[in-house]
């Protein structure tokens, strides 16, 4: 792997997990010192993280991270249920219903996983994630799988706002089995209406547990 490349996916991550928070400054010494890289892949890897939205340009402070309030948490939304709206329905029209009947079966066990610890949560997002791709497959549009995969970083930042309980987490599984069964059906407004749903749901969620002491007033 690329020296730049090892730097972007580690500060992609550092970023994401809140181990960066925002308004935090970049300073290029102390970056290429920690990450025991040059100054020049640092570069190219903080021009990557300013293309994602995940870093900006701050004058003469140098890049630093950037914010997500709850305006941007709106706007965030509002793009993510056209996409994925979108893409939920013409899922069902090309998707192999096999599949996602099978993620379905999936996703009604996984109360099983949510109610224990952390590893096996990440088996639980693992299996929304395998839903993800398996909607941006099916679509057979890679403009548009490319958008969701974009927005997708934002919104993991988003997720770790919020109070990760283990209710809504359920409630989140079977939104996404609705989903997974829609497609499964063939059924392309039934797929869009059960992604608008689990969306609107998520939002409120997000919205009543946002913790103020993340956000960078400054």
């Amino acid at each position: 792997m690329r020296a730049s490349d090892k730097a972007y996916a580690a500060l992609r991550e550092d970023i994401i997990e809140w181990r960066l928070g925002p308004g935090t400054v970049l300073a290029e010494v102390e970056q290429s010192e920690r990450l025991g890289i040059s100054r020049t892949p640092l570069r190219e890897a903080l021009s990557r993280l300013t293309a994602e939205g995940l870093t900006t340009a701050a004058g003469g402070r140098g890049v630093v991270v950037t914010d997500i309030s709850l305006a941007d948490i709106d706007e965030l939304f509002e793009l993510r249920e056209t996409l994925e709206g979108r893409a939920a329905a013409l899922a069902a029209e090309r998707g192999d219903a096999a599949m996602f009947e099978q993620l379905r079966s999936e996703l009604l066990r996984a109360p099983e996983l949510i109610g224990a610890h952390d590893p096996a949560r990440h088996d639980y997002y693992g299996l929304v994630g395998r839903l993800d791709d398996a909607i941006d497959a099916a679509i057979s549009n890679s403009y548009l799988a490319q958008a969701m995969r974009s927005l997708r970083v934002h919104l993991v930042r988003v997720r770790r706002l919020a109070a990760d309980d283990a209710e809504r987490l359920t409630a989140a599984a079977a939104e996404h089995a609705a989903i997974a069964e829609a497609i499964a059906a063939g059924n392309a407004k039934l797929a869009e209406a059960a992604t608008t749903l689990h969306l609107h749901r998520s939002l409120s969620h997000v919205k009543a547990t946002h913790s103020p002491t993340k956000e960078h007033h400054g």
